[in-house]
């Protein structure tokens, strides 16, 4: 996907995370984060977000911590997450191509597309969050950007070292996005998955829906179970377990 197209939806989820907490509250419990209310999920991806454009405006080179949210709440606390995600918004928007800049994740050919990447996704996901205080289901996600965050979190996140998707012996977990065409083949084991986007090999599991389904579950927004999955329906159960990041 191209920067501008991360831009557009990171803009678009961002007021529609907003939206959302402003109809349901920030007292409102989050059912998709268990033990937060909306103020924790504004509070950290208004941190996240002031965290992202630090970097992208400033140059840093070294990891930093994520800063802490503040204290207040009500409308306050929702006028302070605009204006995050409004400088985010602008920053990367402005920031020139060739940016320098520390990134974590081999996932992008450049800190610029990485960033807006990322901080597309981590929108996204959390608008899900915001939405799901509300009652009535998630707001679509299209099908396209869908199907790259799941290749987001596979190829990036669950080839890490802190992975905790493993299995004793090796196993094969393949995720098929039923509208896109995309295929990953998960190979578990000891060590971190090894993903590649292939349909090689016979599956122990697999996981076959439309590409927002496959991109709530994985991202354990929904359960990863029902019609969706066939074969060995305990490495879905390992995901659903173990995949936090």
């Amino acid at each position: 996907m191209e920067i501008s197209e991360y831009l557009k939806t990171l803009e678009r989820d961002g007021e529609l995370l907003a939206e959302a907490a402003e109809r349901a509250g920030t007292s409102a419990p989050v059912p998709t984060c268990p033990g937060w209310r909306m103020a924790d999920l504004l509070q950290h991806t208004g941190a996240v977000h002031r965290w992202a454009t630090s970097y992208v405006a400033e140059g840093h080179a070294e990891p930093m911590p994520i800063p802490g949210g503040p204290e207040f709440t009500g409308a306050e606390l929702l006028a302070w997450f605009r204006e995050g995600h409004a400088d985010l918004v602008r920053v990367l928007s402005e920031a020139p191509a060739d940016v320098q800049c520390w990134s974590f994740l081999p996932t992008a050919p450049t800190p610029l597309g990485f960033w807006a990447r990322r901080q597309a996704h981590e929108t996204a996901i959390h608008r899900l969050d915001a939405e799901s205080a509300l009652g009535h289901g998630f707001g679509p996600v299209e099908p396209a950007f869908a199907e790259d965050g799941v290749d987001e979190l596979l190829t990036g996140f669950h080839a890490r070292g802190r992975s905790r998707v493993r299995t004793p012996e090796p196993r094969l977990l393949r995720i098929r996005a039923a509208d896109t065409g995309a295929v990953w083949s998960v190979h578990l084991s000891a060590e971190p998955p090894r993903t590649v986007l292939d349909d090689a090999g016979r599956a122990d599991c697999e996981v076959t829906a439309e590409a927002a389904w496959l991109y709530a579950a994985l991202w354990n927004r929904i359960p990863l179970e029902g019609p969706a999955v066939t074969g060995d329906h305990a490495l879905a159960r390992l995901w659903n377990e173990t995949s936090e990041i």
